[in-house]
């Protein structure tokens, strides 16, 4: 059977991991194994994961990282010890339950019926949406974002464009070369969904809904979003010539 990963990055999120980790093994998904990515959480995570990776038989692992810097070179290192590890899938989540668990089985099925090279759950596509606490500003601006703003620069196809819930073949992963990315928060999301796109590479999506994180603090500051709109400018003189045979 395929090896199906699931990277997920923490930073402070002890009141989260264990009903994640619960969820996880639940769908029963074979040769299943986890990645925890731990920013040297203070309170907790990282030993939290430790005590659950002991009792794992050897199904979840614990990335220990010295310091907190950022999503995206979290990612990164979780990307690169799962190839390293052997993983024929992977799959990148939040750890608060915005990103639920039980769309997994879905993305899997859409992976496999599309042959496609990676699976993004979207909450902009038909059937998608989003926590009902949302104000109409904060929705308007995410649809406008997602939907307007990086389409008309990047020309990139895909309705959740900083959507973070992603399950890639290895060799897409690998074609990537993730080693080029360098973006952090939401342009990280975009960076390597634009890279997939300029490198021929086949997205499918699905519909989820995204409900707001009940336990813990959301990571999410101005500082990111400014870069993320700035960042997508960027993206595009980067890699403007690009082409499917510059696959690593």
């Amino acid at each position: 059977m395929p090896k199906f990963t699931v990277v997920l990055p923490t930073y402070n999120e002890i009141g989260n991991l264990k009903n994640m980790v619960d969820a996880l093994f639940a769908l029963n998904i074979p040769d299943f194994h986890l990645l925890v990515v731990d920013d040297n959480s203070p309170d907790g995570t990282g030993q939290l994961a430790d005590e659950l990776a002991a009792n794992s038989d050897g199904h979840i692992r614990v990335l220990h990282r010295q310091e907190k810097n950022g999503l995206g070179p979290a990612y990164i290192a979780g990307f690169k010890q799962a190839i390293a590890d052997g993983a024929d899938y992977v799959l990148q989540m939040d750890a608060d339950f915005s990103h639920q668990p039980k769309y997994i089985p879905q993305m899997l099925d859409k992976l496999h019926a599309e042959n496609a090279d990676v699976v993004l759950a979207s909450r902009y596509v038909k059937g998608g949406s989003v926590d009902q606490s949302w104000g109409v500003y904060r929705k308007l601006l995410s649809w406008w974002a997602n939907r307007i703003y990086v389409p008309a620069i990047l020309g990139l196809p895909v309705r959740d464009a900083t959507g973070g819930f992603k399950l890639w073949r290895k060799e897409t992963l690998v074609g990537i070369d993730v080693d080029r990315v360098h973006s952090n928060g939401y342009v990280f999301q975009v960076e390597m969904s634009y890279l997939a796109h300029r490198l021929g590479y086949k997205i499918a999506e699905i519909a989820i809904h995204f409900p707001d994180r009940q336990v813990g603090e959301s990571k999410m500051s101005s500082k990111v979003a400014i870069e993320a709109a700035t960042r997508v400018w960027q993206l595009r003189w980067q890699y403007k010539n690009l082409k499917p045979k510059d696959r690593h």
